[in-house]
């Protein structure tokens, strides 16, 4: 394997390559074969290192918030209360058992990188062909190439005859890669070294071969995979925050549990029993035994919707990081265009045409000016068109309603648009039956065909086909050069007599040919993807390009797309040159990224993170997958995405759509809002009953509520009253709102705020309505359950108050509710009737029945709550 300090091979000729790596073109011999390969190991790929699967399980365990669940379930078991402590538990399983399936994805994407080498090689040994184990491949070996082939190993090629490589997978190109052998500039960037050929990449044509100048992990697939492995995740803003969350609920009920415990016993001289049971009851009030369980089920009801949207959601938490993000690192070619060759401006020498369709659909016009044109009645333009059709081997196919190509997609959008000037290529290929052809090679650039009525097209790189022209006295480098500015991949084309006989060879090919004009393409913008990046902007979110493609044609495409006014673009040997300030810099401003490494996009991603923006990442190769890994959100192009980059993703999405990325954006917001909601109404409804109980043994009186009724409260009221926050639907506005900040905790002050007001009203009725009770001259047990009651009716109506966290509820929508609120308070006033009426829940729970008076104060309570919560949240500045 040559010196990392030496002429790198791309930058050697063929025979210098061979005598550095010390091999001939009769291939390594056998035994110096086998030599090698115990010297440099295997063509593999490490294996991933892992956790075992009891200690991955354990350490589900280890959080903040499960410790309060753990430490719930003792103290329901404490209370004699298997059945719920069993509830408990089985909720602590549940998060464990999704933690596990969900853990281990970099060792799954390490995996996907290893399957895409293919098991066995054709190479040359001892001057003879044979086909070999791809791990037994070695630095030296001769490597053959043919079309459909992986390449094995990293190739420097020695001979390519019309060999094209889609290395797409790899660094992000759009079109097949032509191949030749001739050497480049040792700084000449990965993607447009043209005489190398990379392991992991397909032969999409032609034949060719090469020396292998690096096997294993010391290929370019080899170190992306080390990359990958070393790319730390970052924890999500949501897992970041409940557990922060955690630790602060966990710290509070210590603290008063504790003091609780010392008053009780300090104070009001009781027992030690008498103040544990009393501590008990405080603890249980407090914890909210039903958080996860909901967070959970927003999340999942999220991940549903989310795929109604083409986005499938691999991890949980990701449904929520999408709410927060800031910036979307996008790719170009099929994410935010079509993915799909479109002839657009068309150039004769007796003047311009514009063209205009729907990728490869025949359907669409040709215009002049603002007048559509037949090729028929435009001579100029039926040449070029007819040159396009016939010098051409592609295909149109429509399947399942869909029109695709068989073939190039720059010939195929040539036949499409022979069908938008008039053409029928049926005919035209009938009347003009091809006779003799030179095929399209990298070393001419340029493809002929003979036909039928001794006429001969050409069609090829403008610079190619311009030197076997007549001159005309017409600029056409010039011209072809302004079409490449906009972004545009340029063919020209002319037309050659006849030569008697067949075609002679490409190098003898004779000059003085006559120039028909330019074609020049674009892969356009998806007509969806202009108003999900409006929508984007809207929201606060900043859209950046990060292609394999030229400099150029991106930025013309952020242009068409509107990510900024004047898009500035930069290129990947432009980065290398920044230092870690200058790339943060660099990333807050500009645009497009262009000719990009994998290096290059995780240091993008890092820098921007670094920044405190939450960061959305968009990949279809494994050159995308360690940047995948390390954004907040990995998002995997479903369709034509590899395996590696599904794995390494967070996400992925089933149409390779932008917009389904802004949709989910907005899905992801909606989640965020639906869990704040869930929070803003769990922590006050508990916080009022902890209050409860703390006020009564601070001023030494009857507990209003006994510890086993506020474990019925929380574990079935709750749930049934709070599970149905999380299908609320999206709020007005939510997409004009910016992206909130990395570092928003989940206890804002204006969160605490709202539990404290909340709790205090809650404990202030709950005893109002005991003390009427007492007054009254009614039992203890009425009493008790009239407070019950009322809690729950007044966590019904806080439940309608925090359903529009930026507006009133006092609408009649807000009213009205949704059908799971409606489901859920049908469910919580069955379960209240059943404990209030039903004998054995009233010897279980120590209830009684409730007149119609009674009733009406308990309602009457929940009004009063609802309107003074509503009138504080208008009256709150800022709202």
């Amino acid at each position: 394997m040559p010196d990392e300090n030496a002429t790198p091979p791309h930058a050697l000729t063929p025979d210098a390559a061979l005598r550095t790596l010390a091999t001939t073109r009769q291939g390594l011999a056998a035994q110096e074969a086998a030599e090698r390969l115990s010297r440099h190991g295997p063509n593999t790929l490490p294996e991933a290192p892992g956790r075992g699967p009891l200690l991955r399980f354990a350490l589900q365990f280890h959080d903040a918030l499960i410790y309060v669940l753990l430490g719930a379930a003792a103290l329901t078991l404490v209370l004699g209360h298997l059945l719920d402590a069993s509830v408990i538990l089985g909720v602590v399983l549940i998060n464990a058992t999704i933690g596990f399936v969900q853990e281990g994805k970099a060792a799954r994407a390490l995996d996907a990188i290893r399957r895409m080498i293919d098991p066995t090689a054709l190479v040359l040994r001892d001057g003879a062909r044979q086909r070999v184990p791809a791990a037994e491949i070695v630095p030296g070996d001769l490597v053959l190439l043919e079309a459909g082939d992986r390449v094995p190993a990293d190739l420097r090629l020695l001979r390519a005859k019309s060999l094209r490589l889609d290395e797409a997978a790899l660094t992000g190109e759009s079109v097949p890669v032509d191949k030749d052998v001739a050497p480049l500039a040792p700084d000449t960037p990965l993607a447009e070294r043209n005489c190398m050929a990379w392991s992991g990449t397909l032969v999409a044509a032609g034949a060719g071969m090469g020396v292998a100048v690096a096997t294993g992990s010391g290929t370019e697939l080899g170190r992306i995979s080390a990359m990958l492995g070393q790319v730390d995740v970052l924890q999500t803003p949501l897992l970041r925050q409940m557990s922060r969350f955690a630790r602060q609920v966990t710290a509070a009920i210590l603290v008063l549990s504790a003091a609780l415990l010392a008053f009780a016993m300090l104070v009001r001289a009781q027992t030690l029993d008498e103040s544990f049971m009393a501590v008990v009851g405080m603890a249980v009030a407090a914890i909210p035994e039903g958080l996860p369980a909901m967070l959970t089920i927003t999340l999942a009801l999220g991940v549903r919707r989310m795929a109604a949207r083409h986005a499938i959601i691999r991890q949980l938490p990701a449904v929520e990081t999408l709410g927060a993000v800031a910036v979307i690192c996008t790719d170009k070619t099929g994410t935010l265009t079509r993915n799909e060759m479109v002839a657009t401006s068309l150039l004769t020498p007796r003047g311009e045409y514009t063209a205009a369709g729907t990728g490869y659909a025949p359907t669409g016009e040709v215009t002049q000016g603002n007048a559509s044109v037949l090729a028929a009645d435009h001579h100029d333009l039926l040449e070029l068109v007819r040159a396009g059709l016939l010098c051409n081997d592609a295909e149109l196919r429509q399947v399942d309603g869909a029109w695709r190509v068989e073939g190039d997609p720059m010939e195929g959008a040539l036949v499409a648009l022979a069908h938008r000037a008039g053409l029928d290529p049926e005919p035209e290929r009938a009347v003009r039956p091809r006779l003799d052809e030179i095929p399209f090679d990298s070393a001419h650039r340029f493809m002929a065909t003979l036909h039928k009525g001794s006429v001969v097209y050409l069609k090829g790189a403008p610079e190619r086909v311009l030197d076997l022209c007549a001159p005309d006295g017409t600029d056409w480098h010039a011209r072809a050069e302004a079409l490449a500015t906009r972004g545009q991949r340029v063919l020209a084309f002319a037309a050659l007599p006849a030569p008697a006989g067949s075609l002679p060879g490409p190098d003898a090919l004779p000059g003085g040919a006559r120039l028909l004009g330019l074609v020049g393409f674009i892969d356009p913008p998806r007509p969806e993807a202009l108003e999900a990046v409006r929508d984007a902007r809207a929201a606060g979110i900043r859209v950046v390009m990060i292609t394999g493609d030229h400099a150029a044609t991106a930025r013309e495409i952020a242009r068409q797309l509107g990510l900024a006014e004047d898009p500035v673009a930069m290129t990947g040997r432009e980065l290398d040159a920044l230092d870690e300030p200058a790339l943060r810099e660099a990333a807050s401003r500009v645009t497009v990224f262009a000719r990009t490494t994998p290096e290059h996009k995780l240091r993008l991603v890092t820098a921007l993170q670094a920044a405190g923006l939450t960061v959305a990442m968009t990949g279809d190769g494994v050159n995308d997958a360690p940047a995948l890994k390390r954004a907040d959100v990995g998002i995997a192009m479903g369709a034509k995405g590899t395996e590696a980059a599904k794995q390494a993703a967070d996400m992925v999405l089933a149409d390779d759509n932008f917009a389904s990325i802004v949709a989910a954006v907005r899905e992801g917001r909606t989640v965020y809002d639906n869990i704040r909601k869930v929070i803003r109404w769990t922590l006050p409804t508990n916080g009022g009953q902890a209050m409860t109980i703390l006020a009564a043994i601070a001023v030494g009186m009857t507990l209003p509520i006994t510890p086993v009724q506020i474990l019925w409260v929380n574990m079935v009221c709750a749930v049934a009253l709070g599970t149905p926050l999380a299908f609320e639907p999206t709020e007005p506005g939510t997409m004009r709102r910016p992206p909130r900040p990395r570092s928003e905790p989940l206890l804002t002050g204006e969160l605490v705020w709202r539990i404290a007001f909340t709790a205090l009203l809650m404990a202030g009725g709950a005893f109002g309505i005991f003390f009427w009770a007492r007054a009254q001259g009614l039992p203890l047990e009425v009493a008790r359950t009239m407070v019950v009651n009322g809690i729950v009716v007044m966590q019904i109506a806080y439940l309608f108050s925090v359903r529009y966290v930026h507006g009133t509820s006092l609408t009649w929508v807000g009213v009205v509710g949704t059908p799971a609120v409606l489901a859920g308070l049908a469910a919580a006033i069955t379960a209240q009737l059943a404990l209030t009426y039903l004998p054995p829940f009233q010897l279980l729970f120590e209830t009684a029945p409730l007149g119609w008076r009674e009733g009406a104060i308990v309602l009457g309570m929940g009004v009063v709550l609802l309107l003074v919560v509503e009138a504080e949240k208008r009256l709150r500045p800022g709202r």
